[in-house]
């Protein structure tokens, strides 16, 4: 495994910030960690890292243990933090530069990351000249210098236009060709568009982890429908392809059906052939966002 961890929690004086935390990253995944402000999301990332100890439990990171080997873990371990620390008043070579240096990198790795990420046109420019998006771009060449086998992103995308956040997006998805991605991020589409899968943390403690096939190639489809009488359940149980019947609330009812096929029509023209009123008729079926909301309000 890229990354595991195992039981892990973090204490901060008398406040848990994370409880008892497991999972798992396989090689070349991205993976989307999720979770409203105050989650945990970015203590996890620290302490993969190895910035932070935790209080209780194990990680490892390509196969070091975040403990016994920090050295070999941040070795292997290529970190953008949320607050992108940049010495703004350093030209973009020069600030590689002086990165490569601690880990005794040869000039050519250097050219090869500002090929990679874009900035060739910018290399020779002062970081405080740049936009934010090419600040995100100059941090992933950072964190990309010494060849890490598993990138931690944390809120890459926070502050970026539309046009900067599909360039970031790109990046992030050819990099993740080649390596371990965990990233964190609140914007629910970029979790769709980049990643493989995706972890919900809240309060600490993980509430979902699920391939995001899972969430948006559902088998079963959800309807909710208002008639404009009660119907006995057995009787709508008469629809092709359903599956549930549940009386939510009057005469409101969701129907589950084992098809993605839409049944909207179906149920309407039941509904007319049996004399009753349709006063709605929606599709509920949970993409990331509903998901995210439902587990972390």
């Amino acid at each position: 495994m890229s990354i595991s961890v195992s039981n892990i929690s973090k204490v901060y004086q008398d406040q848990k910030a994370l409880h008892n935390v497991s999972f798992e990253i396989k090689q070349g995944e991205i993976v989307g960690f999720l979770g409203p402000n105050g989650a945990g999301k970015s203590t996890m990332m620290k302490i993969l890292t190895t910035y932070l100890e935790p209080t209780d439990g194990s990680a490892s990171v390509h196969n070091s243990d975040i403990k016994t080997q920090s050295t070999a873990v941040q070795k292997s371990v290529g970190y953008l933090p949320e607050h992108n620390p940049l010495y703004l008043e350093m030209y973009v070579r020069e600030y590689l530069s002086f990165n490569a240096q601690i880990y005794k990198i040869s000039k050519k790795r250097i050219e090869d990351v500002i090929e990679l990420t874009g900035i060739n046109s910018h290399a020779n420019k002062k970081i405080s000249q740049l936009s934010k998006g090419y600040r995100q771009r100059v941090g992933l060449a950072c964190a990309l210098l010494h060849d890490p086998a598993v990138l931690i992103l944390d809120e890459p995308t926070t502050g970026l236009d539309p046009n900067q956040l599909v360039e970031i997006r790109e990046l992030i998805k050819s990099v993740g060709k080649e390596k371990t991605v965990f990233l964190s991020t609140h914007i629910m589409q970029e979790v769709e568009a980049m990643c493989d899968r995706v972890i919900i943390i809240n309060k600490g403690e993980i509430v979902a982890d699920k391939n995001l096939n899972e969430i948006i190639d559902q088998t079963d489809q959800v309807i909710e429908v208002e008639f404009d009488y009660r119907v006995e359940e057995a009787f709508l149980l008469k629809l092709p392809d359903i599956k549930e019947v549940k009386n939510i609330h009057g005469f409101t009812y969701l129907l589950t059906f084992k098809t993605l096929t839409d049944m909207r029509p179906a149920v309407f023209d039941f509904a007319h052939d049996n004399e009753l009123k349709t006063l709605q008729l929606s599709r509920k079926n949970k993409d990331l966002e509903s998901l995210f909301r439902e587990l972390t309000n």
